[in-house]
């Protein structure tokens, strides 16, 4: 059983006309345009807030101990200065 809630939202004239233009050239009602585009959305946020972020590049040791203080810009651009460990 599908279930739908009748509300009310308040949009810009122009919006809605050039959408309503929009859905009635594609053959389709200005809900399903609008439906349409919430859910591409929030797919779309959905996917973003998924991804996993790259790393961050860490310095230190392999048992994790942090060997440089992020908090100290100095110590930060000096490890950076030093370039790669050989």
């Amino acid at each position: 059983m599908l279930i739908c809630m009748r509300t009310t939202i308040n949009l810009p004239d122009g919006l809605v006309a050039h959408a309503k233009e929009h859905a009635a050239s594609s053959g389709r009602t200005f809900t399903s345009l609008v439906e349409e585009g919430l859910r591409v959305l929030l797919e779309q946020q959905r996917h973003e807030a998924d991804a996993q972020p790259e790393p961050l590049p860490a310095y230190g040791d392999p048992s994790g101990r942090v060997l440089i203080d992020l908090a100290d810009r100095e110590a930060v651009w000096a490890v950076l200065d030093e370039g790669p460990q050989r």
